[in-house]
């Protein structure tokens, strides 16, 4: 893991020696890309008195500035894991270090070893900082000189490409890595620089991605025809202000790029991370006093270095039988390897001098033909871990290093002519000396123009403000006048108003009383005249029901009498109908009696014919029976035995090839005890055919319809089996016995088989569609059996694992229906609920990360948090396991934080930081604590 790597060592710095002769008068040409790149290449040779046609290019005479560098490569050895130091507890490293010696062993067994020799070997305890000073701070300086450079970090997945490239150290300064370091390198020299810009990218599946601005996606590669320089156009290009601001891009871009978890890393990079940073920057010379100018040409004219460093962290090659990578994840680690086998070819190919590189076989050798085979100084720093289990793996990187060491690059000066600089700079020496003397002349005229204005005015102002104070003062005194005699007026006007408006309100109030008991009368006598009026409308329909009640009984007496001549007429039909029924009888019964005679002796060679075939029949129901009861019985022996598997994994740790033997003799028995039901259920399937073997899923003998679904149970359980089940319509047989099915062994074993079915993704639509989800809620409500809940609970855990059907689940209370289990408090179906809860959770925080999912967690209504905390403890380590991630899923959205800090969640996370007994979870709960504000906020509070 990168976090095991140590803080603390001695550092030391190492120059790389430059090797190469003068050669010939060249010239260097600026070749312009997208957003600034650049290149260079020699040109033929030039008469001395002829100037080049390329304005911007510089003819050196004497020297040519380029010089042949060999890829330098270090090994850095990665610290022993706890997965490592249980699973190779009795068995010693693969690798050994001489880094005195600058070389390193590798060992096939205990008696034969190879040793590899490297420009520097890093132990286990090596810091962050020697890592910069040897590897990185070369390249970086080169850099500053004028010189393109390239570090890049190669390597086994879960080996600590990204922490010795990518790390942050925002916490702890000691613990960044290359790229924040060399940033910090060449911000310290920023005073002497023009302009440092970035962009930072990603090649995900074959698409170059911005991770500075996502939703800028599959960037073109730009090739200049001329000099095969390569640039990305479409990419974004940020100039840095200083160290903070870079990391803030860095953290934007991390959080971008795609990672997931897998059984080698808890966090797998899947993606190529490629950091560039553009340097512009005047080679500075002394003039005659001692200060510092720009250096120019003979003919005056300024020179630019333009040079860039790429800073690549590569996703980490893997093999599927151990990372355990499917479905998209296994999409993703076939881009990687292939992206890193043609790095390979062209490493190889550059390493044999091979008259064809096959840069053009991916875009990621693309993006790097000028780091291996060209004009830039680069570095390669390989990562390796120390377990036996990945012996292939560390062999294969450290030939890698090897090849790559053999590589040698024409390292090139990145000069340019500035003559946009020098332009500018005439053309602003020019329009300031023009616009200073129109300045002057227009000052001149307008304080002229504004002194004769300013006395005009100031007279005529005079003038006027005498004549207006007069006029206002006679004004004054008359309305001083006026408005004396108006309030006079006004106010003998309202004492009159005042006296009238007393003698109006008597009159009112004496008016009201009277008028509201007239009111009062007219409302009742009104009510009256209305009831009067409703009881004669009464009467009236009283009377009309009596007159239609006379009619119906009329009607009824008519209709009884004409029944009754009709019933005697049908008795004597009938009596007519049974005479001559008696005499047909008759008559058959005679002709039944001689035809008896004649047939009775064939018809007692047919009853023994069948009696034969019904005995075969049964004889063949028997073995069938037998043969289905014998294959329950081996499919019960292998769930129990695959129970046992996954409690050694859980409890001992992942097997190894030095693994115990006696874990290897047990695994060879249950295979060996395995053929014969599988040979047997092959066997059936070749001669019955899975459309009969489906067909008894709808007998009427629930004996046979127990062993058929056990049958089907155990195909399921086979990847190859599941599409022609589903084909020949095995889901729809399975979710009718869900839906009808009264017997509890049915319902279990069918629950089971979904679950099996539910792994595969395209069948957990299918399962989805036909409303399997609720069929299974209903049961895990209804039923109260263990064994049934688990499988309930196991098949809606693999549904809970696709991101698409979690709305639909909650729609058909899926999850609802998965946490109303956990009354039981079986430790089994506890198990499953825990794994289906961090199935979803982990979903969510992927969208949430992802930026296409908001809001609060779904979980978080139904109060799995406060159920997650209460369960912390008495509980198997698988299931602590899933609780614990659950928890960092939950917590890694910003939207669940108060909830974490109000019901004490926020502790159970720091707890899980420092106590869970796996690293990669102690790992992502401190990244989820840094990561979020909330979180930083309330522990710095309290620590206060």
């Amino acid at each position: 893991m990168a976090s095991n790597y140590a803080v603390q060592s001695s550092f030391r710095s190492e120059k790389q020696v430059p090797h190469g002769s003068p050669s010939s008068s060249s010239s260097y040409v600026r070749s312009v890309g997208g957003h600034g790149h650049f290149s260079v290449r020699a040109s033929s040779k030039i008469p001395a008195s002829r100037r080049p046609v390329t304005p911007n290019s510089r003819l050196h005479s004497d020297n040519d500035e380029s010089e042949t560098g060999r890829v330098r490569v270090a090994v850095r050895l990665r610290p022993r894991t706890a997965d490592d130091l249980i699973a190779d507890a009795d068995f010693a490293d693969c690798v050994e270090l001489q880094p005195e010696l600058k070389r390193l062993k590798l060992r096939k067994n205990n008696w034969n070893s190879e040793s590899y020799r490297f420009d520097e070997v890093f132990t286990e305890s090596a810091s962050q900082r020697r890592v910069y000073e040897v590897v990185a701070k070369p390249v970086v300086e080169s850099v500053l000189n004028g010189y393109n450079g390239t570090v890049m970090a190669y390597g086994q997945t879960g080996t600590g490409k990204t922490y010795t490239v990518g790390r942050l150290g925002k916490d702890d300064a000691s613990e960044r890595g290359i790229m924040v370091r060399a940033l910090e390198h060449i911000l310290f020299h920023g005073s002497v620089l023009d302009s440092v810009e970035v962009s930072y990218l990603q090649l995900y599946l074959e698409s170059i991605q911005d991770l500075l601005a996502p939703e800028k996606s599959n960037i073109t590669i730009v090739e200049d025809p001329k000099t095969g320089e390569v640039a990305l156009p479409g990419a974004t290009i940020i100039q840095i202000r200083n160290l903070e601001h870079f990391l803030q891009l860095l953290e934007i871009g991390e959080g971008n790029r795609h990672a997931a978890n897998t059984k080698l890393n808890t966090e797998s990079s899947r993606s190529h991370a490629i950091l560039t940073v553009y340097i512009r920057r005047s080679p500075h010379g002394k003039d005659k006093d001692g200060n510092l100018s720009k250096e120019k040409d003979t003919d005056g004219i300024p020179i630019v270095l333009k040079s860039k460093l790429l800073i690549v962290d590569l996703a980490g090659s893997e093999r599927l039988d151990k990372s355990g990578s499917e479905g998209h994840l296994l999409e993703e680690a076939k881009f990687i390897n292939r992206s890193l086998s043609s790095l390979g070819k062209c490493i190889n190919a550059l390493a044999q001098k091979s008259p064809h590189i096959p840069f053009r076989d991916s875009k990621l050798t693309r993006i790097l033909c000028d780091s291996f085979g060209g004009s830039a100084r680069t570095s390669l720093i390989v990562t390796i871990g120390p377990s036996s289990r990945y012996h292939a793996e560390t062999t294969s990187t450290i030939m890698f290093g090897q090849r790559a060491m053999k590589i040698v690059n024409m390292i090139k000066l990145k000069e340019e002519f500035d003559y946009e600089s020098l332009c500018r700079k005439l053309e602003n020496q020019v329009d300031h000396l023009t616009a200073e003397i129109d300045k002057q002349q227009k000052l001149r005229d307008d304080d002229k123009a504004q002194m004769e204005r300013m006395l005009r005015e100031t007279q005529n102002s005079f003038l006027e403000k005498e004549e207006i104070l007069v006029t206002r003062s006679e004004f004054l005194e008359k309305e001083n006048t006026r408005l004396e005699l108006e309030m006079k007026n006004v106010l003998t006007e309202l004492n009159h108003q005042k006296d009238y408006s007393a003698l109006m309100c008597d009159e009112v109030a004496r008016l009201d009383s009277k008028k509201v008991l007239a009111d009062t009368i007219q409302m009742y006598e009104k009510k009256i005249g209305e009831l009067a009026k409703q009881l004669e409308d009464e009467q009236t329909r009283c009377e009309s029901a009596e007159q239609q009640l006379e009619v119906i009984k009329k009607r009824l007496s008519d209709h009884q009498m004409s029944i009754q001549t009709e019933i005697s007429t049908y008795q004597q039909a009938l009596a007519d109908t049974t005479q001559l029924y008696e005499k047909k009888r008759a008559e058959l019964t005679k002709q039944h009696e001689d035809n008896q005679k004649s047939i009775q002796m064939e018809g007692q060679k047919e009853i023994d014919i069948l009696r034969l075939k019904f005995q075969e029949m049964n004889q063949l129901h028997g073995t069938t029976i037998s043969d289905l009861q014998y294959l329950t019985t081996q499919y019960e022996d292998l769930v129990s035995e695959k129970d046992m598997k996954s409690y050694m994994k859980e409890n001992i740790g992942k097997g190894s090839a030095f693994g115990n033997p006696l874990s290897v003799s047990k695994s060879n028995q249950s295979k060996e005890q395995c053929c014969g039901p599988r040979a047997a259920i092959a066997k059936i399937c070749e001669e019955v055919g899975f459309g009969k073997i489906l067909g008894l899923l709808s007998s009427e003998d629930s004996d046979v319809q127990i062993q058929a679904v056990k049958l089907v149970a155990n195909l399921a359980a086979e990847d190859i089996n599941q599409a022609k089940i589903v084909e020949e319509g095995g889901l729809d047989a399975l979710l009718r016995l869900l839906q009808s099915s009264q017997n509890t062994t049915i319902i279990r074993v069918a629950s089971g088989a979904i679950a099996n079915l539910a792994m595969n993704e395209l069948n957990q639509g299918l399962i989805m569609s036909k409303r399997g989800a609720q069929l299974l809620a209903n049961i895990g409500v209804k039923t109260d059996d263990p064994q049934t809940l688990r499988m309930v609970a196991g098949a809606l855990a693999n549904l809970c694992g696709n991101e698409n059907l979690h709305v639909m689940l909650k729609e058909d209370g899926g999850i609802q229906a998965l946490l109303q289990m956990l009354k039981l408090g079986n430790s089994d179906v506890i198990a499953q609920v825990a794994r289906g809860i961090a199935n979803f959770a982990k979903c969510e925080s992927r969208g949430i990360l992802k930026g296409y999912k908001k809001g609060r967690s779904l979980l978080m209504e139904y109060g799995v948090l406060s159920w997650l905390i209460s369960n912390k403890t008495n509980i198997s380590s698988s299931t602590q396991r899933h609780l614990e991630l659950c928890l960092c899923h939950l917590a890694q959205n910003e939207d669940n934080a108060q909830d974490f800090v109000s019901s004490g969640g926020l502790k159970e996370l720091i707890r899980i930081s420092s106590e869970s007994s796996r690293e990669d979870i102690r790992n992502l709960a401190k990244k989820t604590l840094r990561m979020n504000p909330a979180f930083r906020a309330e522990m710095h509070t309290e620590l206060l």
